[in-house]
């Protein structure tokens, strides 16, 4: 066996186990930070405290409506109870009765404008649980799927580092400290196949003798042009 047949196999290994780390970690990044979620949590804060207020806007307005009621009420009693006999007073008590109506009339349509915006504001927050409910059932089901997948993902991951491990037993230390540092340099592909005589890395082209060479038991050739190990099947 070749030298460079258990590099190439080590670098194969290590690329399935590169590709289930990179999907674990965008899975792991979708479950712990989902965007359209965390939106629609803020949308549904900000409706919950719009209904608070309109809700208290409403009570404080029906309050005030009420209090005026009372007021012309008494206003009116004393009128007509017969208690007051001096026409002045009686002129005046007309007079604060027509001022007391007039201000009833406007906390009317302020209790009517607060009704209104209450019921919008309560449209809105159910409108928003809704949304919420519906995304956390989409969301729970592909949320399953995923973990389902990062566990499986989970399991393949670790007969990837058992395997690596049986596949680094007969390589030779300093041919994995060339390999490993290759790896860091080029982004992962410390191993070029070659193919038609050139490198299917770079492209070089690669002679007869330096395939030959790669194809040594004892040492590693390299492409002349990017460097990488060379691999002849």
């Amino acid at each position: 066996m070749s030298a460079s047949l258990g590099i190439h196999r080590l670098q194969q290994v290590d690329r399935q186990i590169d590709h289930a780390r990179a999907h674990l970690d965008n899975i792991r990044q979708t479950l712990e930070n989902d965007t359209e979620l965390r939106q629609a949590l803020k949308e549904l804060e900000s409706a919950q405290l719009s209904h608070r207020h309109a809700d208290h806007a409403l009570k404080n307005a029906e309050a005030e409506v009420q209090a005026q009621k009372i007021k012309i009420e008494q206003a009116e009693s004393n009128l007509y109870g017969g208690k007051v006999q001096n026409p002045k007073e009686l002129q005046d008590l007309q007079k604060d009765i027509l001022s007391l109506k007039k201000h009833f009339a406007l906390l009317e349509e302020r209790e009517l404008e607060s009704m209104i915006q209450t019921e919008s504001a309560e449209i809105n927050l159910q409108d928003a649980k809704t949304k919420i409910e519906l995304m956390q059932a989409r969301l729970g089901s592909e949320h399953k799927k995923l973990i389902e997948e990062q566990s499986a993902l989970t399991s393949k991951l670790a007969e990837l580092t058992e395997e690596r491990a049986a596949t680094l037993a007969p390589i030779e230390n300093n041919m994995i400290q060339i390999y490993e540092n290759l790896r860091q340099q080029k982004k992962g592909v410390a191993v070029a196949e070659v193919n038609d005589s050139a490198c299917n890395a770079c492209g070089a082209s690669i002679t007869t003798a330096l395939q030959q060479n790669a194809r040594s038991q004892k040492q590693l050739a390299h492409c002349p042009s990017c460097g990488r190990i060379l691999y002849v099947n």
